[in-house]
């Protein structure tokens, strides 16, 4: 029965398992063997199973007992991360550090900052999503996260705060065999009109302002790795951040695109902020990801 069970008992078989006998977890948690066994007899009991064999020399876990085990290391950890959440409550730490992302946000970078966060606050809760162009906002607002990684575009909202993180390059590009690729001089905004432009965009605003678009029907994506496979596979052009297609470049399956005074849409690198609502500031462990993420960004 549930209320007659403690970690305690949990503690002492999965010590048994651990040890291979009675006496040797007797010995790991400084008790005599007496009080193992009668422990471990208790369980039994409460519970209604049998969970060691002991017709041999020393008992064995039955296939009951081994399941058992397996489900008291599972309630045990938890218990340890209940404690942790309770402890790091205690010390201001918040219990849960919720994040969204822009397609646009560096990963390489973040997945570092992410590793380093979890292992210097290993019992941490950390949700984690990413969002289409303009989702990891509208998630703050919600409520749904406690920090974005996002572009606000035109300006920062007066109701968040934002602090810049890096800025991102975009660099115009199509498929080396794409007609724009081909034209031996600078493309005009006539020649761009002509050919799908391979847009991101925010699929809950379809109607909401369109930076750096050309053509009259674009080929709108969500996520940049599908948008990424159109370009390659010669459907279109579109700007893209320069880290990403940098390996694509060198092997010569995009081009650059040379544009006609810069035309197509705006030049001007894009700026990835770090934001949280004005009236909910970060908690120690958000403070930490964001200041180790800068310092990676930054190398």
């Amino acid at each position: 029965m549930i209320s007659s069970l403690s970690l305690d008992q949990l503690r002492v078989l999965v010590a048994i398992a651990d040890t291979g006998s009675f006496s040797a977890a007797g010995r790991k948690l400084t008790r005599v063997q007496s009080a193992i066994s009668q422990t471990v007899a208790t369980l039994e009991a409460t519970q209604g199973v049998t969970l060691f064999d002991r017709s041999g020399h020393r008992p064995q876990l039955t296939d009951t007992g081994r399941i058992l085990v397996q489900q008291a290391r599972m309630v045990l950890a938890s218990a340890a991360r209940f404690e942790a959440v309770a402890a790091g409550s205690r010390q201001g730490m918040e219990a849960e550090l919720a994040l969204a992302i822009d397609p646009l946000v560096p990963t390489a970078p973040l997945i570092g900052s992410l590793r380093a966060l979890h292992e210097t606050h290993p019992q941490l809760q950390i949700s984690f999503s990413t969002e289409g162009l303009g989702g990891a906002l509208r998630r703050l607002r919600a409520g749904d996260v406690s920090l974005a990684l996002c572009l606000l575009l035109p300006d920062v909202p007066e109701d968040v705060m934002a602090t810049p993180l890096i800025r991102i390059n975009l660099v115009p590009v199509a498929a080396a065999d794409h007609p724009l690729a081909t034209l031996g001089r600078p493309a005009s905004r006539v020649d761009l009109e002509t050919h799908v432009q391979l847009v991101l965009s925010d699929p809950a605003s379809r109607d909401g302002p369109n930076y750096g678009l050309t053509g009259s029907a674009p080929w709108r994506f969500v996520d940049l790795g599908r948008r990424m496979d159109f370009l390659l596979a010669g459907f279109g052009w579109c700007r893209m951040p320069e880290h990403l297609v940098g390996e694509h470049l060198d092997a010569g399956r995009l081009v650059r695109l040379m544009l006609d005074d810069d035309t197509g849409g705006n030049a001007d690198p894009l700026t990835i902020y770090a934001a949280h609502l004005a009236d909910r500031v970060p908690g120690p462990a958000g403070r930490w990801l964001l200041s180790d993420l800068a310092a990676r960004l930054a190398k």
